[in-house]
């Protein structure tokens, strides 16, 4: 089997070479010579750099992608006539997620096994599977031919899945989600995503207006010192490498780009919560890379951000009450303690969550729930600019719609300016008034979110496009 989330899957104290190595001499009993080599001859086949140098890393030295071969090489060690593979890309971005997918298949045809996918995304599906089946509330509500059922779905529930996710001629309107359709029977016709080469009318009126500038970023470099080895010269990681881009007041900015691009790098030295080696950060006419502690204390309540993982976000220790009510009580907003919890009572029912909710604990929640929570806890302090960094890449299709029709709620409600950080550029031209793609550290292409989407100028922005799972097999015509 191979697990949604390989980090939590693997040992943090044992190299990826030993964790592998022992699956082998457990089941195969051979020697610890054998099965060093054995190991590297499988991440070899699954395609990891420098095998030889890989099997002697820890877990927290490799990135998503690639801790995810290691998982896949020690699930068909000992040849397996079965994989299950438990939404194994769903954190991924596009390209690796693709990467990732064309491995799985050609070791299926090498080795000759079956393979159960299980997976919220229907693009997937459409692009790997040759038979599906549509669970609902622990029942098999739908299962046959790939093709034939996601092109004329039969059970409600299909035809829900299949338009949660945002269509490109979605822009702009509600998200439909499974409540909707429970009992309704919508035509899978309305489901398709318009024609790559159909140029959607959008009112750009408001874009054009003079607006005030929120963020201005100049020529920003975030560089990191690698570790020098004895005898040999130390080396300059460019994370973000001369990074220059505006906001304007009440606009999204999706900033897309593949693991290690350098967007959460850019979203956190936005934030002041990594240093920069170069440039200015300029927040409503202040630089604040050039503000003291004390001083930059105080912006911090303009600049809030909603992390991916919005279990790893939330204290346990705490109910999701004390952590909504935590940069009430740190920023003194309101005048005594029965003012701010009304307030963080408001705060969950603005993010669609009972105030009843106040004293539960996050590991009460499902994700979706936990993510509305992290929401109000970064609306708080009225903040005019949020960062959301990969905040939906790992919800399931109907939750993600969900929490993307909240937010366009609440921005109408607060007003707020934001970047929105993802891989997945589907739901970046959903939300978007401009997109920036990010390569190597640097913007490579930027322009309003539509000619992005359709009229890609970069070949690199047009790989992203391409890497959307289910773009051609799901939606074309």
């Amino acid at each position: 089997m191979i697990f949604q989330e390989p980090m939590t899957s693997l040992n943090p104290v044992f190299t990826c070479g030993h964790q592998v190595m022992e699956v082998l001499q457990l089941h195969k009993k051979i020697s610890a010579a054998e099965a060093k080599k054995q190991t590297i001859a499988l991440f070899e086949k699954v395609k990891l750099p420098s095998p030889s140098t890989i099997i002697n890393r820890y877990p927290h030295e490799l990135s998503g992608g690639q801790k995810q071969r290691v998982m896949i090489a020690m699930a068909i060690s000992c040849n397996p006539a079965l994989l299950i593979a438990d939404e194994p890309t769903t954190a991924l971005d596009v390209t690796v997620q693709k990467t990732i997918l064309e491995l799985l298949k050609e070791l299926q045809v090498q080795n000759g096994m079956s393979v159960i996918l299980i997976t919220h995304d229907l693009g997937l599906v459409a692009d790997v599977a040759d038979k599906v089946v549509v669970m609902y509330k622990g029942e098999i509500v739908e299962q046959g031919n790939t093709k034939k059922i996601l092109k004329e779905p039969k059970h409600w529930y299909t035809k829900a899945l299949l338009a949660c996710r945002p269509a490109a001629n979605a822009k702009g309107s509600r998200l439909p989600v499974v409540a909707d359709f429970e009992e309704k029977n919508v035509a899978v016709e309305s489901l398709k995503l318009a024609e790559a080469n159909g140029k959607l009318q959008i009112d750009r009126s408001q874009l054009t207006k003079p607006q005030t500038t929120v963020l201005q970023v100049e020529n920003l470099k975030v560089y990191f010192k690698e570790k020098k080895k004895l005898f040999s010269p130390s080396s300059v990681f460019k994370a973000v490498d001369d990074v220059s881009f505006n906001v304007l007041q009440g606009e999204t900015i999706g900033l897309v780009g593949e693991s290690g691009c350098g967007k959460t790098t850019l979203g956190r030295a936005i934030l002041q919560l990594v240093p920069t080696t170069a440039g200015k950060i300029i927040l409503n006419g202040k630089d604040i890379t050039t503000l003291s502690t004390e001083t930059l204390r105080n912006y911090r309540k303009d600049l809030q951000i909603v992390f991916q993982d919005p279990y790893g976000s939330l204290n346990p220790r705490l109910t999701i009450g004390e952590a909504i009510l935590e940069p009430l009580n740190v920023h003194a907003v309101l005048s005594n303690k029965k003012l701010r919890k009304e307030k963080v009572i408001d705060l969950l029912e603005k993010v669609s969550l009972p105030a009843d909710f106040y004293n539960r604990y996050p590991h009460q929640f499902s994700g979706g729930q936990r993510q509305r929570i992290c929401i109000a806890r970064a609306l708080a302090l009225n903040p005019s600019f949020l960062i959301f960094d990969e905040s939906v890449s790992a919800l399931d299709v109907s939750v993600q719609a969900q929490v993307l029709n909240l937010l366009s709620d609440l921005k109408k409600e607060f007003g707020f300016t934001a970047i929105f950080i993802s891989h997945d550029l589907s739901v970046v031209h959903y939300v978007s008034d401009r997109i920036l793609v990010m390569h190597q550290g640097q913007i490579i292409e930027h322009g309003f979110a539509d000619d992005i989407y359709f009229n890609p100028k970069e070949t690199y922005t047009q790989q992203l496009l391409d890497a959307i799972p289910g773009k051609k097999s799901l939606y074309s015509s």
